[in-house]
């Protein structure tokens, strides 16, 4: 046997990093023509310049089924390893369409479980860049094992460190359950791609005529079926937008949530909130105006605008500290309460109670939206699912209300009974039962029909119930509202608040989990 010389050794060890990070040849120039980065080049977009270390290189698979032990695919098209993003560690995993599609198979969902497992064990967040044909079939039951494998550990590690899932290509059949299982999909503008049954299949099966983009693109994600949170013009600006999410949020569940300095006066007031809220309840305004008015720097970083819109979420700073706001929006549906604006707010409120991170909640909504459709669709469970929510989170919580807040659905946005530590309110906030127009009628109906003049004396009832009932001062007497301020003074007012509740402790009791109203 010939003597090993180092030399050689190390020669053949750039050769095979050579084929299989063959990037600049023929498989990245395909991805090119697409409009699309290469794996390795999203990685370098993503994180700290020359931060990336690579794990899991040489793996390779091994299957002999249909000819695949002829076939070479370098990395098992998909590259893993850590690196930084603002200095901070994160583990990331980009699957590259350009080697056998970017599939599935055992090695090549051996190398992102092994990448989970570090993530967890590390306690740092996981990004995973999507871009495959699904599963590798020549592989089998070993690539179902694959996928099985990936969405066990995307379970165990919900609530303990942040996972983001990325879309950038086809995401199809049972690749499209991890990101469902993750924190943050982000999505790209007519490139990205998700759905269960593909054109051909619905088309063989339901006789529609559907496009790849009409069932499973990035807008009707982000705007229809919520599957998506972020929807970017080009990967470019969705790798910017992780990074951004990642300010305001902590590494894992033991973590407290980043402290940036942000330059912006706390005590700072502005009477222009006075004029921003009209005082008659049925004028429409963008709470998103009022958001901005009281975080730091204007700056509202919001998850999901296209979806629910009458409910808006999303992160932001107050004194320096990242909160999660969840408002209610009169700007659609009135602010009303629907299915989807409840699924969209619990969800927010457990992210981030799992990763301590306050809850601001802006109130201003005249109730649950009526409807057959509503009920039909299980309005009563999804509305449950605001209130378990709310009340099994044990993070600061401060309610805001602006104006309206009737009925269950004043309930339903973290009042006293919620676990709201403190209830705040503006002079023209309506908290009741329900309005004057909907209770007088049912209150003094006799009175009404009784009367030389019906319409005269249903005005005058009308004003004595407002007088009497929607103000904040009956809450207020009852201990159910902490404060009512001024509109101006609401920003150094939370900022002092949140600041009394920066050591809160509250534990729930000892129970192996909750059952939330699915």
């Amino acid at each position: 046997m010939a003597e090993r010389n180092i030399d050689t050794l190390i020669k053949d060890l750039y050769q095979k990093k050579e084929v299989i990070m063959d990037a600049d040849g023929k498989r990245g120039d395909k991805q090119h023509a697409k409009g699309k980065l290469t794996a390795r080049e999203r990685i370098s977009s993503l994180l700290d310049p020359g931060s990336f270390v690579e794990t899991d290189m040489f793996v390779k698979h091994r299957c002999d089924n249909f000819g695949m032990e002829k076939q070479e695919i370098p990395g098992e098209g998909v590259v893993t390893g850590y690196g930084h993003i603002n200095g901070r560690l994160v583990y990331v995993f980009s699957q590259d369409f350009t080697v056998s599609g970017g599939s599935l198979g055992e090695m090549h969902a051996l190398k992102i479980t092994k990448l989970q497992d570090l993530a967890l064990k590390s306690g740092a967040p996981i990004i995973g860049i999507n871009d495959s044909g699904g599963a590798r079939i020549q592989e089998g039951v070993d690539s179902l094992h694959g996928y099985g494998q990936i969405f066990f550990r995307n379970t165990r590690s919900s609530g303990v460190i942040p996972q983001i899932s990325v879309i950038l290509g086809p995401c199809a059949g049972g690749a499209v359950y991890s990101p469902a299982l993750t924190d943050f999909v982000f999505m790209v503008d007519k490139v990205s791609q998700m759905y269960i049954t593909g054109p051909s299949v619905i088309k063989a099966v339901t006789a529609e005529d559907v496009t790849a983009e009409e069932i499973g693109g990035a807008y009707t994600h982000n705007a229809i079926s919520g599957n998506g949170h972020f929807i970017c013009s080009d990967e470019t600006e969705c790798f910017s937008r992780i990074r951004e999410l990642l300010n305001f949020i902590p590494s894992n569940n033991l973590d407290d949530p980043p402290h940036t300095e942000t330059n912006d006066d706390i005590n700072r007031k502005d009477p222009e909130l006075r004029a921003l809220v009209p005082t008659n309840s049925k004028m429409p305004y963008d709470v998103r105006d009022v958001i901005r008015r009281i975080v730091d720097n204007s700056y509202f970083f919001e998850v999901m605008p296209l979806y629910s819109q009458n409910m808006v979420i999303g992160f932001a700073r107050l004194a320096n500290q990242s909160i999660g706001i969840i408002a209610n929006q009169p700007n659609a549906l009135a602010g009303c309460l629907d299915i989807n604006a409840s699924d969209k707010a619990a969800r927010f409120i457990r992210f981030c109670d799992c990763f301590n991170i306050p809850i601001l909640t802006i109130v201003d909504t005249p109730g649950f939206l009526p409807g057959k459709n509503q009920e039909f669709g299980g309005i009563i469970r999804h509305g449950a699912k605001l209130l378990f929510a709310y009340s099994e989170a044990t993070v600061p919580k401060v309610n805001l209300t602006l104006r309206k807040s009737y009925g269950g659905a004043s309930v339903a946005m973290c009042n006293k009974d919620l676990g709201a530590d403190y209830v705040v309110a503006w002079p023209q906030a309506q908290i009741a039962v329900m309005g004057a127009d909907g209770a007088v009628p049912l209150i003094f109906k006799r009175e009404i029909e009784g009367s030389p003049n019906p319409a005269e004396k249903r005005k005058e009832l009308i004003d004595t119930y407002e007088q009497l009932t929607c103000n904040p001062y009956e809450a207020a007497r009852r201990g159910l509202c902490d404060f009512v301020i001024t509109p101006e003074e609401t920003r150094p007012f939370l900022a002092s608040l949140f600041s009394t509740l920066r050591t809160k402790r509250e534990s729930l009791p000892n129970k192996k989990h909750a059952n939330i109203p699915l």
